[in-house]
């Protein structure tokens, strides 16, 4: 259980900050935020490739995860953003 939880964590941090890299312009959100929207990417990612028969194709499954991830840095950008005061 542990090792699935520290998979899913790690995996996470590194869908997520690819995501965050492809995404052009600043995202002022935190290391938390960007961790979490890998992780939601990263399983949306797995869960859709498995729901429509693709699971084999590893990489196919990474490119459905790292366009989630793009969508779920974008999306926490919007909520959790920092808003600069002027």
């Amino acid at each position: 259980m542990l090792t699935i939880l520290l998979g899913a964590v790690i995996g996470g941090a590194v869908v997520g900050g690819l995501g965050r890299l492809l995404l052009p312009g600043r995202q002022d959100i935190g290391w938390f935020a960007t961790i979490a929207a890998g992780i939601v990417a990263a399983g949306a990612g797995t869960g859709i490739a498995y729901l429509f028969g693709f699971s084999e194709k590893t990489w196919l499954v990474i490119v459905v995860q790292l366009g989630l991830a793009v969508a779920c840095v974008a999306a926490a950008t919007s909520l959790l953003g920092r808003k600069s005061r002027s």
